[in-house]
Protein backbone atom coordinates (compact mmCIF):
# COMPACT_ATOMS: atom_id res chain seq x y z
CA UNK A 1 0.00 0.00 0.00
CA UNK A 2 2.77 2.23 0.18
CA UNK A 3 4.34 2.35 -2.62
CA UNK A 4 1.26 2.90 -4.87
CA UNK A 5 0.77 6.40 -2.34
CA UNK A 6 4.83 7.88 -2.67
CA UNK A 7 4.32 7.56 -6.29
CA UNK A 8 0.98 9.20 -5.98
CA UNK A 9 2.39 12.04 -3.78
CA UNK A 10 5.25 12.50 -6.68
CA UNK A 11 2.81 12.77 -9.62
CA UNK A 12 0.92 15.38 -7.63
CA UNK A 13 4.01 17.50 -7.30
CA UNK A 14 4.85 16.32 -10.99
CA UNK A 15 1.28 17.38 -12.07
CA UNK A 16 1.01 20.32 -10.31
CA UNK A 17 3.67 22.22 -11.86
CA UNK A 18 2.59 21.55 -15.42
CA UNK A 19 -0.59 23.08 -14.33
CA UNK A 20 0.87 26.63 -14.59
CA UNK A 21 2.37 26.05 -17.91
CA UNK A 22 2.42 22.56 -19.62
CA UNK A 23 4.65 21.93 -23.00
CA UNK A 24 4.30 19.22 -24.96
CA UNK A 25 6.37 18.40 -27.84
CA UNK A 26 5.25 18.14 -31.44
CA UNK A 27 6.14 15.67 -34.42
CA UNK A 28 7.56 19.12 -36.43
CA UNK A 29 9.97 19.42 -33.25
CA UNK A 30 7.60 22.92 -32.51
CA UNK A 31 5.83 23.66 -29.05
CA UNK A 32 2.58 24.09 -28.04
CA UNK A 33 1.01 25.88 -24.97
CA UNK A 34 -1.67 23.09 -22.93
CA UNK A 35 -5.65 23.60 -23.59
CA UNK A 36 -7.86 24.21 -21.18
CA UNK A 37 -9.83 20.97 -21.74
CA UNK A 38 -6.07 19.65 -20.70
CA UNK A 39 -5.92 21.63 -17.38
CA UNK A 40 -9.00 20.67 -16.73
CA UNK A 41 -8.05 16.94 -16.92
CA UNK A 42 -4.91 17.07 -14.96
CA UNK A 43 -6.57 19.31 -12.03
CA UNK A 44 -9.12 16.40 -11.94
CA UNK A 45 -5.94 14.03 -11.68
CA UNK A 46 -4.89 16.11 -9.22
CA UNK A 47 -7.97 15.97 -7.01
CA UNK A 48 -7.88 12.10 -6.93
CA UNK A 49 -4.64 11.40 -6.61
CA UNK A 50 -4.81 13.84 -3.52
CA UNK A 51 -8.10 12.14 -2.45
CA UNK A 52 -6.27 8.75 -2.70
CA UNK A 53 -3.87 9.82 -0.16
CA UNK A 54 -5.92 11.38 2.22
CA UNK A 55 -8.56 8.36 2.19
CA UNK A 56 -4.92 6.16 2.80
CA UNK A 57 -4.26 8.01 5.92
CA UNK A 58 -7.42 8.89 7.31
CA UNK A 59 -8.08 4.47 6.94
CA UNK A 60 -4.66 4.18 8.39
CA UNK A 61 -5.86 5.99 11.51
CA UNK A 62 -9.25 4.40 11.50
CA UNK A 63 -7.74 1.21 12.02
CA UNK A 64 -5.06 1.69 14.80
CA UNK A 65 -6.44 4.81 16.76
CA UNK A 66 -9.54 3.27 18.55
CA UNK A 67 -6.63 1.12 20.04
CA UNK A 68 -4.93 3.70 21.44
CA UNK A 69 -5.81 4.44 24.99
CA UNK A 70 -5.09 7.54 27.62
CA UNK A 71 -2.82 6.43 30.33
CA UNK A 72 -3.11 8.88 33.99
CA UNK A 73 -0.44 7.78 36.59
CA UNK A 74 -0.61 8.59 39.75
CA UNK A 75 2.53 7.99 41.91
CA UNK A 76 5.11 8.55 44.80
CA UNK A 77 8.66 9.93 44.50
CA UNK A 78 11.05 10.68 47.28
CA UNK A 79 12.29 14.92 47.14
CA UNK A 80 14.98 15.74 48.99
CA UNK A 81 16.15 19.87 49.69
CA UNK A 82 18.04 21.26 47.37
CA UNK A 83 20.06 22.65 50.74
CA UNK A 84 20.46 19.40 51.99
CA UNK A 85 24.09 19.27 51.33
CA UNK A 86 24.43 22.21 53.77
CA UNK A 87 22.27 20.37 56.08
CA UNK A 88 25.14 18.29 56.78
CA UNK A 89 27.50 20.83 57.81
CA UNK A 90 28.68 20.76 61.16
CA UNK A 91 29.01 24.51 61.76
CA UNK A 92 25.52 24.92 59.47
CA UNK A 93 23.67 22.67 61.68
CA UNK A 94 25.34 24.39 64.81
CA UNK A 95 23.08 27.89 64.10
CA UNK A 96 20.54 26.22 61.86
CA UNK A 97 18.13 23.74 62.39
CA UNK A 98 16.57 22.19 59.31
CA UNK A 99 15.37 18.20 58.85
CA UNK A 100 17.09 17.45 55.27
CA UNK A 101 15.74 14.06 55.52
CA UNK A 102 13.92 12.91 51.67
CA UNK A 103 9.69 13.29 51.55
CA UNK A 104 7.99 11.48 50.12
CA UNK A 105 5.71 13.80 47.25
CA UNK A 106 3.05 12.49 45.38
CA UNK A 107 2.93 13.00 41.65
CA UNK A 108 0.12 12.39 38.92
CA UNK A 109 1.20 12.51 34.94
CA UNK A 110 -0.18 11.51 31.53
CA UNK A 111 1.05 9.16 29.05
CA UNK A 112 -0.14 7.28 26.07
CA UNK A 113 -0.31 3.48 25.20
CA UNK A 114 -1.60 1.11 22.52
CA UNK A 115 -3.78 -2.02 22.45
CA UNK A 116 -2.28 -5.38 21.06
CA UNK A 117 -3.21 -8.73 21.16
CA UNK A 118 -0.24 -10.81 22.49
CA UNK A 119 -1.21 -15.01 23.11
CA UNK A 120 -5.09 -14.23 22.93
CA UNK A 121 -5.01 -11.86 25.70
CA UNK A 122 -5.73 -7.79 24.97
CA UNK A 123 -2.58 -5.97 26.91
CA UNK A 124 -1.46 -2.13 26.74
CA UNK A 125 2.33 -1.60 25.76
CA UNK A 126 3.40 2.10 26.86
CA UNK A 127 6.96 3.03 27.73
CA UNK A 128 8.54 2.12 31.25
CA UNK A 129 9.02 5.97 32.32
CA UNK A 130 5.54 6.26 31.64
CA UNK A 131 4.43 4.45 34.73
CA UNK A 132 7.35 4.58 36.52
CA UNK A 133 6.77 4.64 40.55
CA UNK A 134 3.10 4.18 39.64
CA UNK A 135 0.59 4.28 42.77
CA UNK A 136 -2.33 3.40 40.58
CA UNK A 137 -3.12 3.23 36.35
CA UNK A 138 -6.24 4.28 35.04
CA UNK A 139 -6.49 4.01 30.92
CA UNK A 140 -9.21 5.98 28.89
CA UNK A 141 -10.21 4.75 25.47
CA UNK A 142 -11.31 7.31 22.67
CA UNK A 143 -15.14 6.90 24.03
CA UNK A 144 -13.99 8.19 27.19
CA UNK A 145 -14.40 4.41 29.29
CA UNK A 146 -11.92 3.85 32.06
CA UNK A 147 -10.36 0.82 33.62
CA UNK A 148 -8.01 0.34 35.80
CA UNK A 149 -4.87 -1.33 35.19
CA UNK A 150 -1.51 -2.82 36.71
CA UNK A 151 1.74 -3.03 35.36
CA UNK A 152 2.80 -7.04 34.44
CA UNK A 153 6.41 -6.14 33.06
CA UNK A 154 8.75 -3.37 32.36
CA UNK A 155 11.93 -3.16 30.81
CA UNK A 156 14.02 -0.30 31.49
CA UNK A 157 16.87 -0.57 28.97
CA UNK A 158 14.29 -0.58 26.20
CA UNK A 159 12.38 1.80 27.80
CA UNK A 160 9.24 -1.01 27.50
CA UNK A 161 5.87 -1.82 29.93
CA UNK A 162 3.09 -3.82 29.33
CA UNK A 163 -0.28 -3.64 31.37
CA UNK A 164 -3.05 -5.68 31.70
CA UNK A 165 -6.56 -4.32 32.23
CA UNK A 166 -8.00 -5.01 35.21
CA UNK A 167 -11.70 -5.73 33.88
CA UNK A 168 -13.32 -5.77 30.87
CA UNK A 169 -10.63 -5.55 28.44
CA UNK A 170 -12.30 -7.42 25.76
CA UNK A 171 -14.04 -4.59 24.41
CA UNK A 172 -10.90 -2.44 23.71
CA UNK A 173 -9.96 -2.40 19.98
CA UNK A 174 -6.20 -3.93 19.27
CA UNK A 175 -4.35 -2.49 16.65
CA UNK A 176 -1.78 -4.69 14.15
CA UNK A 177 1.72 -4.86 15.09
CA UNK A 178 3.98 -4.16 11.80
CA UNK A 179 7.58 -5.00 11.08
CA UNK A 180 9.90 -2.20 11.42
CA UNK A 181 12.63 -4.03 9.46
CA UNK A 182 10.32 -3.11 6.15
CA UNK A 183 10.24 0.85 7.00
CA UNK A 184 12.37 3.53 4.65
CA UNK A 185 13.10 7.08 4.89
CA UNK A 186 10.14 8.66 3.67
CA UNK A 187 6.90 6.64 4.63
CA UNK A 188 4.30 8.38 6.36
CA UNK A 189 4.45 8.41 10.01
CA UNK A 190 1.69 8.85 11.96
CA UNK A 191 1.76 9.17 15.46
CA UNK A 192 -1.40 9.21 18.13
CA UNK A 193 -1.63 10.01 21.52
CA UNK A 194 -2.43 12.68 24.31
CA UNK A 195 0.20 15.32 24.12
CA UNK A 196 -0.49 18.02 27.02
CA UNK A 197 -3.19 15.97 28.01
CA UNK A 198 -5.28 16.60 25.20
CA UNK A 199 -6.80 12.93 24.53
CA UNK A 200 -6.47 11.56 20.95
CA UNK A 201 -4.03 13.61 18.77
CA UNK A 202 -3.06 12.30 15.79
CA UNK A 203 -0.09 14.26 14.10
CA UNK A 204 1.51 13.15 10.57
CA UNK A 205 5.07 13.34 8.83
CA UNK A 206 7.17 10.80 7.57
CA UNK A 207 10.42 8.77 8.54
CA UNK A 208 13.14 10.91 8.45
CA UNK A 209 15.55 7.93 9.72
CA UNK A 210 16.16 5.04 11.14
CA UNK A 211 18.53 3.30 13.15
CA UNK A 212 19.96 5.69 15.51
CA UNK A 213 21.36 5.62 18.55
CA UNK A 214 20.11 8.37 21.18
CA UNK A 215 21.70 8.79 24.81
CA UNK A 216 18.56 8.43 27.48
CA UNK A 217 17.61 12.11 28.78
CA UNK A 218 18.51 10.70 32.46
CA UNK A 219 22.22 11.07 31.14
CA UNK A 220 22.66 6.79 32.05
CA UNK A 221 22.68 4.55 28.99
CA UNK A 222 21.01 4.80 25.94
CA UNK A 223 18.44 4.25 23.43
CA UNK A 224 18.97 1.99 20.24
CA UNK A 225 17.74 1.30 16.64
CA UNK A 226 15.41 4.46 17.46
CA UNK A 227 13.12 5.34 14.47
CA UNK A 228 13.20 9.49 13.74
CA UNK A 229 10.35 11.26 12.61
CA UNK A 230 8.78 14.52 12.10
CA UNK A 231 5.40 13.83 12.86
CA UNK A 232 4.73 16.42 15.87
CA UNK A 233 5.11 14.78 19.30
CA UNK A 234 4.83 16.03 22.74
CA UNK A 235 4.59 15.66 26.59
CA UNK A 236 2.05 13.06 26.62
CA UNK A 237 2.68 11.11 23.60
CA UNK A 238 4.91 9.31 25.46
CA UNK A 239 3.92 5.17 24.92
CA UNK A 240 1.68 5.85 21.71
CA UNK A 241 1.98 4.37 18.67
CA UNK A 242 3.86 5.23 15.24
CA UNK A 243 1.72 4.03 12.67
CA UNK A 244 2.58 3.30 9.28
CA UNK A 245 0.00 4.23 6.33
CA UNK A 246 -1.12 0.58 6.37
CA UNK A 247 -2.45 1.36 10.11
CA UNK A 248 0.38 -1.40 11.49
CA UNK A 249 2.13 0.13 14.71
CA UNK A 250 6.39 0.34 13.69
CA UNK A 251 7.27 2.11 16.47
CA UNK A 252 6.36 3.88 20.48
CA UNK A 253 6.88 7.24 20.72
CA UNK A 254 9.47 7.85 23.16
CA UNK A 255 11.42 10.61 22.96
CA UNK A 256 11.68 14.60 21.55
CA UNK A 257 14.41 16.79 20.20
CA UNK A 258 13.66 20.38 22.30
CA UNK A 259 17.80 21.53 21.97
CA UNK A 260 21.28 20.84 21.29
CA UNK A 261 23.83 20.90 23.99
CA UNK A 262 25.23 24.64 22.34
CA UNK A 263 21.29 25.86 22.74
CA UNK A 264 20.35 25.64 19.20
CA UNK A 265 16.16 25.06 19.23
CA UNK A 266 15.47 21.83 17.34
CA UNK A 267 11.70 21.47 15.81
CA UNK A 268 10.58 18.07 13.97
CA UNK A 269 13.15 15.46 15.32
CA UNK A 270 11.56 13.29 17.41
CA UNK A 271 12.24 9.06 18.26
CA UNK A 272 10.50 5.83 19.04
CA UNK A 273 11.23 2.23 19.88
CA UNK A 274 11.37 0.04 17.08
CA UNK A 275 8.14 -2.24 16.96
CA UNK A 276 10.11 -5.52 16.62
CA UNK A 277 12.74 -5.27 19.03
CA UNK A 278 9.81 -4.92 21.75
CA UNK A 279 8.28 -8.23 19.93
CA UNK A 280 11.40 -10.11 20.60
CA UNK A 281 11.11 -9.36 24.47
CA UNK A 282 7.15 -9.76 24.73
CA UNK A 283 7.32 -13.00 25.99
CA UNK A 284 9.68 -12.45 29.00
CA UNK A 285 7.63 -9.61 30.11
CA UNK A 286 4.74 -11.02 29.70
CA UNK A 287 5.36 -14.47 31.48
CA UNK A 288 7.99 -12.97 33.91
CA UNK A 289 8.21 -9.38 33.97
CA UNK A 290 11.20 -8.87 33.54
CA UNK A 291 13.97 -9.45 30.49
CA UNK A 292 17.11 -11.68 31.02
CA UNK A 293 19.71 -10.70 28.16
CA UNK A 294 23.01 -12.28 27.68
CA UNK A 295 26.39 -10.61 28.14
CA UNK A 296 29.32 -11.72 26.18
CA UNK A 297 31.44 -9.35 27.45
CA UNK A 298 32.89 -6.99 24.57
CA UNK A 299 33.21 -3.52 22.97
CA UNK A 300 32.47 -4.44 19.55
CA UNK A 301 32.53 -2.08 16.31
CA UNK A 302 32.14 -2.63 12.94
CA UNK A 303 34.87 -3.04 10.39
CA UNK A 304 35.64 -0.25 8.79
CA UNK A 305 38.64 1.39 7.14
CA UNK A 306 39.36 2.96 9.81
CA UNK A 307 38.54 0.19 12.63
CA UNK A 308 40.46 -1.98 9.95
CA UNK A 309 43.78 -0.30 10.09
CA UNK A 310 43.96 0.83 13.54
CA UNK A 311 43.46 -2.77 14.75
CA UNK A 312 45.25 -4.42 11.66
CA UNK A 313 42.84 -6.83 10.43
CA UNK A 314 40.90 -7.15 6.81
CA UNK A 315 38.84 -4.50 5.96
CA UNK A 316 36.92 -6.77 3.50
CA UNK A 317 35.68 -9.07 6.38
CA UNK A 318 32.17 -8.62 7.45
CA UNK A 319 31.14 -8.92 11.18
CA UNK A 320 31.92 -7.38 14.71
CA UNK A 321 35.10 -6.59 15.51
CA UNK A 322 36.33 -6.56 19.37
CA UNK A 323 37.73 -3.56 20.23
CA UNK A 324 37.65 -4.28 24.08
CA UNK A 325 37.25 -7.34 26.12
CA UNK A 326 36.38 -7.55 30.06
CA UNK A 327 38.26 -9.05 32.25
CA UNK A 328 37.33 -12.11 33.93
CA UNK A 329 33.87 -11.92 31.60
CA UNK A 330 32.63 -14.78 29.45
CA UNK A 331 34.70 -13.63 26.31
CA UNK A 332 37.99 -13.23 28.09
CA UNK A 333 37.41 -16.81 29.80
CA UNK A 334 36.89 -18.30 26.25
CA UNK A 335 40.21 -16.70 25.24
CA UNK A 336 38.81 -14.27 22.72
CA UNK A 337 40.76 -11.27 21.97
CA UNK A 338 41.04 -7.77 20.61
CA UNK A 339 41.10 -8.01 17.17
CA UNK A 340 39.29 -10.74 16.19
CA UNK A 341 36.35 -10.47 13.94
CA UNK A 342 33.20 -12.71 15.02
CA UNK A 343 31.03 -13.63 12.23
CA UNK A 344 28.79 -16.34 13.62
CA UNK A 345 27.18 -17.27 16.51
CA UNK A 346 25.29 -20.53 16.92
CA UNK A 347 23.96 -20.92 13.23
CA UNK A 348 23.62 -16.89 13.00
CA UNK A 349 25.52 -15.11 10.92
CA UNK A 350 27.13 -12.02 11.73
CA UNK A 351 27.33 -9.34 9.73
CA UNK A 352 27.59 -6.24 12.05
CA UNK A 353 27.94 -5.19 15.71
CA UNK A 354 24.66 -4.85 15.46
CA UNK A 355 23.83 -8.49 14.98
CA UNK A 356 26.48 -9.52 17.57
CA UNK A 357 24.64 -7.25 20.22
CA UNK A 358 21.17 -8.24 19.31
CA UNK A 359 21.97 -12.04 18.93
CA UNK A 360 23.63 -12.10 22.56
CA UNK A 361 21.04 -10.70 23.91
CA UNK A 362 18.21 -12.90 22.34
CA UNK A 363 19.67 -16.06 23.90
CA UNK A 364 20.12 -15.01 26.92
CA UNK A 365 21.85 -15.77 30.40
CA UNK A 366 23.44 -18.82 30.63
CA UNK A 367 23.39 -19.79 27.09
CA UNK A 368 26.27 -21.81 25.96
CA UNK A 369 26.85 -20.77 22.24
CA UNK A 370 29.56 -21.65 19.80
CA UNK A 371 31.24 -18.77 18.03
CA UNK A 372 33.36 -18.28 14.92
CA UNK A 373 35.97 -15.80 14.40
CA UNK A 374 38.73 -14.27 12.08
CA UNK A 375 41.95 -13.83 14.18
CA UNK A 376 44.46 -12.70 11.56
CA UNK A 377 44.43 -15.85 9.25
CA UNK A 378 42.93 -17.98 11.00
CA UNK A 379 39.48 -18.85 11.29
CA UNK A 380 39.44 -19.93 15.15
CA UNK A 381 35.66 -21.70 16.93
CA UNK A 382 35.11 -20.78 20.81
CA UNK A 383 32.84 -21.96 23.20
CA UNK A 384 31.12 -19.33 25.16
CA UNK A 385 28.70 -19.62 28.61
CA UNK A 386 26.96 -16.22 28.07
CA UNK A 387 26.61 -13.80 31.52
CA UNK A 388 23.97 -12.25 32.66
CA UNK A 389 23.96 -8.10 31.16
CA UNK A 390 24.61 -5.85 33.97
CA UNK A 391 22.50 -2.85 34.54
CA UNK A 392 22.33 0.26 32.63
CA UNK A 393 24.36 1.68 36.01
CA UNK A 394 26.84 -0.46 36.38
CA UNK A 395 28.09 -0.51 32.60
CA UNK A 396 28.77 2.96 33.19
CA UNK A 397 31.59 2.25 35.54
CA UNK A 398 32.52 -1.07 34.18
CA UNK A 399 35.87 -2.54 34.15
CA UNK A 400 35.10 -6.66 34.06
CA UNK A 401 34.83 -9.27 37.02
CA UNK A 402 38.65 -9.32 37.26
CA UNK A 403 39.91 -5.92 36.82
CA UNK A 404 43.28 -5.77 36.36
CA UNK A 405 45.92 -5.01 39.38
CA UNK A 406 46.86 -1.67 40.03
CA UNK A 407 50.32 -0.84 39.82
CA UNK A 408 51.80 0.52 43.04
CA UNK A 409 52.37 3.57 40.66
CA UNK A 410 49.10 4.45 41.13
CA UNK A 411 48.89 3.99 44.25
CA UNK A 412 51.89 6.24 45.20
CA UNK A 413 49.47 9.22 43.57
CA UNK A 414 46.26 8.12 45.43
CA UNK A 415 44.47 7.36 42.05
CA UNK A 416 43.02 4.59 40.44
CA UNK A 417 42.34 4.94 36.43
CA UNK A 418 40.58 2.79 34.09
CA UNK A 419 40.20 3.04 30.16
CA UNK A 420 37.59 5.54 28.28
CA UNK A 421 35.32 2.90 26.75
CA UNK A 422 32.46 4.09 24.73
CA UNK A 423 30.14 3.59 27.89
CA UNK A 424 32.32 5.70 30.15
CA UNK A 425 31.94 8.11 27.79
CA UNK A 426 28.54 7.95 27.03
CA UNK A 427 28.29 8.15 30.49
CA UNK A 428 30.41 11.41 30.94
CA UNK A 429 29.27 13.15 27.94
CA UNK A 430 32.92 12.56 26.20
CA UNK A 431 33.38 12.82 22.05
CA UNK A 432 36.64 10.90 22.46
CA UNK A 433 38.25 7.98 24.03
CA UNK A 434 41.94 9.74 24.52
CA UNK A 435 43.02 9.86 28.22
CA UNK A 436 42.21 7.57 30.96
CA UNK A 437 39.37 7.87 33.89
CA UNK A 438 39.96 8.09 37.31
CA UNK A 439 37.73 5.40 39.12
CA UNK A 440 39.10 5.50 42.68
CA UNK A 441 40.71 8.37 44.83
CA UNK A 442 42.46 6.81 48.30
CA UNK A 443 41.10 8.81 50.97
CA UNK A 444 44.15 11.55 52.76
CA UNK A 445 45.95 11.52 49.56
CA UNK A 446 47.47 13.79 47.61
CA UNK A 447 44.88 13.30 45.28
CA UNK A 448 42.03 14.05 47.80
CA UNK A 449 44.03 16.52 48.90
CA UNK A 450 44.52 18.57 45.97
CA UNK A 451 40.74 18.27 44.76
CA UNK A 452 41.03 15.58 42.03
CA UNK A 453 37.25 12.88 41.78
CA UNK A 454 36.10 10.24 40.32
CA UNK A 455 34.85 10.75 36.67
CA UNK A 456 38.10 13.23 36.40
CA UNK A 457 39.63 12.21 32.70
CA UNK A 458 43.24 12.86 33.01
CA UNK A 459 44.75 13.80 29.46
CA UNK A 460 48.49 15.01 30.35
CA UNK A 461 51.09 14.51 33.04
CA UNK A 462 53.47 17.12 33.18
CA UNK A 463 52.32 17.86 29.49
CA UNK A 464 52.96 14.83 28.06
CA UNK A 465 49.83 13.34 26.21
CA UNK A 466 48.04 10.74 28.08
CA UNK A 467 46.01 8.54 24.91
CA UNK A 468 45.54 5.15 27.63
CA UNK A 469 45.71 3.18 30.17
CA UNK A 470 48.84 2.02 29.27
CA UNK A 471 50.07 5.91 28.33
CA UNK A 472 49.56 6.31 32.18
CA UNK A 473 51.05 3.26 33.28
CA UNK A 474 54.58 4.07 31.52
CA UNK A 475 54.10 8.04 32.90
CA UNK A 476 53.60 7.35 36.29
CA UNK A 477 56.25 4.05 36.12
CA UNK A 478 58.82 5.95 38.28
CA UNK A 479 56.92 7.72 40.17
CA UNK A 480 56.51 7.58 44.49
CA UNK A 481 55.45 9.86 47.56
CA UNK A 482 57.85 12.42 46.78
CA UNK A 483 57.42 13.12 43.74
CA UNK A 484 55.81 16.49 42.18
CA UNK A 485 53.64 16.21 38.60
CA UNK A 486 50.61 18.51 36.80
CA UNK A 487 48.20 16.64 35.62
CA UNK A 488 46.02 17.94 32.80
CA UNK A 489 42.24 17.02 33.80
CA UNK A 490 39.14 17.39 31.71
CA UNK A 491 36.13 18.55 34.39
CA UNK A 492 32.48 19.30 33.00
CA UNK A 493 33.51 20.27 29.55
CA UNK A 494 36.07 22.38 31.02
CA UNK A 495 40.48 21.97 30.83
CA UNK A 496 42.13 22.18 34.31
CA UNK A 497 45.48 22.04 35.98
CA UNK A 498 46.21 20.48 39.11
CA UNK A 499 49.57 19.83 40.71
CA UNK A 500 50.27 17.01 43.25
Amino acid sequence: MRKPLLIGVAAVVVLAIGVTVGWVSIPEGQLSVSTPTALAQTADLDQAISDSGQAAIKAAIASAGPAVVRIDVTGTVSVSNPFSEYFDDPFFRRFFDFDSTPREQDTESVGSGVVFEHAGEKLVLTNAHVVDNANSIQLADIHGNIWPATVIGADELLDVAVLRVDEGAGTLAAARLGNSDDIEIGDWAIAIGNPLGLSYTVTLGIISATDRDIAKPSGVGSYSNLIQTDAAINPGNSGGPLVNAAGEVVGINTLIARGSSTGVSIEGINFAISINGIVDILDQLVETGLVSRGWLGVQISDVTPQTAEAFEVDSSLTGALIVHTYPGDPADVAGMEVGDVVVRIGEAAIESSDDLVSEIARLGAGARIEIELIRGAETILVNVTLDERPSEEILAVYEGKTPEETPESLAALGIAVGPITSIVAEHLGLNSSDGVVIMDVAAGSRAEIAGLAEGDIVVEIDHQPILSVEDWNEAVAGLDESSSVTLSLVRGGRLIFVTL
